[in-house]
């Protein structure tokens, strides 16, 4: 019998949890240790998300374990008035590592956290209040960040913060505007201010995007597309606010996403990568804006902010990132996944497309490739079918498109995994059929 299915365990879980989203994988994980965590019955599970799409570096990774062992017994928290070395030393190397200009830092706990940060500073600065996102985005569960999400999660809460406007992301693979054939992504993106525009009352803020969305199914901003979006907000007198929670700190092979397109936006907000799976976040400004916000009385005391552990655990993500050249790992080991993916699209007629750019994969499955047809059914049963031949995946399900596996393994992660990992999510799609 499988100590997985501790009857006192599941019977707690039960009466002394809240449900936060959908029901709970049927296993107890015991342990993790690089790419696989392990369960009751210590049998090992190969993570192809990265934990919450975040351990970059695996799973307890040893000089984390070593810093947090440190920290622990010397420098935990601070009152957030008092300043210590890690919290200068990680707010001056991601000066040095961000795109021009971006050099005032912020450091704090959650994605959320920081998204709200930075939507603050921006409607302060700018003194405006409305903000722009995409459709299918997801920045968080707080206030203004759940304001700014429209992927999930917005019916049964009551109004939005006042001024919250959205316009559709470009996806190739479903296009709402071609030419050609082709999807038409300015034509997209000029309709989708159109619309903004006729919505605002004259206070545009900010608009807020990933680079890849995510949750919304792994759609990834077109080469060109961050540009013209930067300048639709430039004409408008509104700040840019990249959320590179997922795809920072090397996961889409640069060290920031925004970093192959060429394009500074006004803010980046950091989280999950840049603590490898421990909560950290940071939001990174220009000089001027953090200026003007000081002037104007910025104001984001938490009860975390500036905590020396946590900023010590983020300098050794990004000193173990640089060193071991986890950047081009994560471009070299992704062509290779990319290449596996679409072997398995080549014999799976359920498997629609694969797109992504690094380590940073999505999956989509359709029960018709004409006409893309949603899969839901098939893409949750593939999913369990992965858990029980010992493979962790993770789909999302969105109206109007199919079942979207975010395919997001550790920086670190071998080619040998790399395969093993492709033989088992092709042996999962063969048995859920």
């Amino acid at each position: 019998m499988t100590r997985n299915s501790d009857p006192d365990f599941w019977h707690r879980a039960r009466n002394h949890l809240v449900r936060y989203g959908g029901s709970f994988e049927p296993l107890i994980v015991e342990r993790a240790e690089g790419r696989f965590v392990y369960d009751a019955d210590d049998r090992p599970i190969l993570d192809f998300t990265s934990g919450q799409m975040s351990a970059v570096l695996g799973h307890c990774h040893p000089e984390i374990a070593a810093v947090v062992s440190d920290y622990a017994h010397r420098l935990d928290h601070l009152f957030s008035g008092m300043l210590s070395r890690p919290v200068v030393d990680l707010a001056t190397r991601l000066a040095n590592l961000m795109p021009a200009g971006l050099e005032r830092c912020l450091l704090l706990s959650t994605g959320a956290e920081s998204n709200e940060a930075a939507l603050r500073i921006a409607k302060l600065v700018t003194g405006k209040h409305e903000v722009v996102g995409f459709t299918q985005s997801w920045h968080g569960m707080t206030g203004g960040a759940a304001s700014a999400t429209y992927s999930a999660g917005r019916r049964g809460y009551g109004p939005a913060a006042p001024g919250s406007f959205a316009i559709p992301a470009p996806n190739a693979y479903r296009p709402r505007f071609t030419r050609n054939g082709e999807l038409d992504w300015q034509a997209e993106l000029d309709d989708g201010f159109e619309q903004v525009d006729r919505m605002s009352t004259g206070s545009l803020a900010a608009f807020i995007a990933e680079p890849i969305l995510s949750s919304g199914g792994v759609i990834e901003l077109p080469l060109g597309y961050l540009a013209a979006l930067k300048r639709k907000c430039e004409e408008r007198g509104m700040l840019l606010i990249l959320d590179e929670a997922q795809t920072g700190v090397g996961r889409t092979g640069t060290m920031f996403a925004c970093q192959r397109d060429g394009v500074a936006p006004d803010i980046i907000t950091l989280s999950k990568t840049l603590g490898a799976g421990l909560p950290l976040a940071a939001m990174v400004t220009t000089a001027a804006i953090e200026e003007e916000a000081h002037a104007r009385g910025f104001l984001f005391y938490t009860t975390h902010v500036s905590d020396p552990l946590p900023a010590a655990v983020g300098l050794k993500v990004l000193e173990v990132v640089e060193r071991d050249g986890l950047v081009e790992r994560a471009r070299l080991a992704g062509a290779r996944l990319m290449d596996g993916l679409r072997r398995i699209q080549a014999r799976h007629e359920c498997v629609g497309d694969v797109r992504g750019r690094g380590l940073m994969l999505g999956m989509e499955v359709v029960k018709d490739r004409q006409t893309k047809e949603p899969a839901f059914e098939l893409g949750t049963a593939i999913t369990q079918e992965c858990l029980k031949l010992g493979l962790s995946m993770n789909i999302v399900k969105l109206p109007l498109m199919g079942g979207v596996f975010r395919i997001a393994p550790p920086l670190t992660v071998s080619d040998q995994e790399i395969d093993r990992g492709l033989e088992l999510l092709d042996a999962a799609i063969a048995r859920a059929r």
